[in-house]
């Protein structure tokens, strides 16, 4: 495990560039933009670019991951010995970069997406694309092989819920290596994570893409929740031992267009609101931003409350993402003529 030095310097390096971060208090300087070039000179004041604006969105977009990337591996570099936590979520991005490549494939793009830099956390020969078989050769990836023969545009989503399920289950590994009293705040958030998530995807497949109960259900990660996760004599859905996708399974039996229904919903705060005399019906997406905005918070409360633990580079990472997302939906708000103030306002996003 990394040392007393290590991890006093990883503190202050992470205090210092959350500091200078579009998040907190800073997140006032971005309200009153109204044009993509104005965001980028208060992003990348001594890298700004001199395109069209209709060119800038993309341009910046990648940029504006390029700079999450490297501040995240700023971080985990300090450490000589990343722990296994830290280095899976730096390849968050490697995913990612995955799907975007799976998703060029099927519409026969010729050359691979732009990639995200994250040197020696890399597993993925990029370079081979759209030959998935040397791409993933060797990697932990190649339980995909057999889909990605078959692959076609009604794949897509199996597959990338294939690759997020992985990704959480051996992000859930990872933490449990670690002392307990390296991980208490990271644990509790990666367990919120999970839960949102998940109840995000039930309503997701079950309003987008029609899916019954049991349907849905396939799509869930299964893992089990962290002792004094929930509260003692909670009933379980199926009376199976306490499961993060305990909520999630609830919620398959709830009608989407009911707002009673979902009264007693552990995360019925995360819902879009109800008007009098209006019809009502789950949103997917509201839900996903306002438990984004929960998540945040989470993360950013538990930075600085163990300074020599591992938690302040897990929450770091978190934030930083969070921060990645939301200067992209901003930039995105831009480009379609939306204030940044209307987009952040959208995203319930506050100090």
């Amino acid at each position: 495990m990394p040392g007393s030095g290590e991890r006093a310097y990883v503190y202050a390096k992470a205090c210092g560039i959350t500091g200078k971060s579009f998040i907190g208090k800073n997140l006032s300087k971005l309200g009153g933009l109204t044009r993509l070039s104005e965001l980028d000179r208060l992003v990348f004041a001594s890298d700004a670019r001199d395109l069209p604006e209709r060119e800038l969105l993309l341009d910046l977009e990648r940029r504006i991951i390029n700079r999450t990337a490297k501040q995240i591996i700023t971080i985990v570099d300090s450490f000589s010995k990343p722990p296994e936590l830290l280095a899976r979520l730096v390849r968050d991005f490697e995913y990612t970069d995955l799907k975007r490549a799976i998703t060029a494939a099927v519409a026969g793009e010729r050359n691979p997406p732009a990639l995200t830099e994250i040197g020696r956390f890399a597993t993925i020969d990029f370079s081979a694309y759209p030959h998935f078989d040397k791409m993933l050769k060797g990697t932990e990836f190649e339980f995909l092989l057999g889909d990605l023969q078959v692959l076609g545009t009604d794949s897509t989503a199996p597959i990338q819920n294939k690759l997020d399920r992985h990704f959480y289950d051996c992000l859930w590994r990872s933490l449990l290596k670690l002392a307990p009293a390296d991980r208490s705040s990271i644990e509790r958030i990666l367990a919120e994570e999970i839960s949102l998530r998940n109840a995000a995807w039930a309503l997701r497949m079950r309003t987008y893409y029609g899916m019954n109960p049991e349907q849905a259900q396939e799509y869930l990660v299964f893992i089990p929740a962290p002792r004094g996760y929930y509260a003692p004599g909670r009933k379980v859905r199926g009376g199976a031992a306490p499961s993060l996708a305990d909520d999630a399974l609830v919620s398959l039996d709830m009608a989407l267009d009911s707002p009673s229904d979902w009264d007693r919903w552990r995360w019925v705060k995360f819902l879009n609101r109800r008007s009098a005399g209006e019809s009502w019906t789950a949103d997917p997406r509201y839900f996903q931003n306002a438990a984004a905005e929960y998540l945040y918070h989470l993360a950013r409360h538990s930075l600085r409350r163990h300074p020599f633990s591992l938690d302040t580079a897990a929450c770091f990472i978190k934030l930083k993402l969070f921060e990645e997302d939301l200067l992209v939906s901003v930039a995105e708000g831009l480009s379609l003529g939306m204030g940044a103030q209307e987009t952040l306002e959208l995203l319930g996003a506050v100090s």
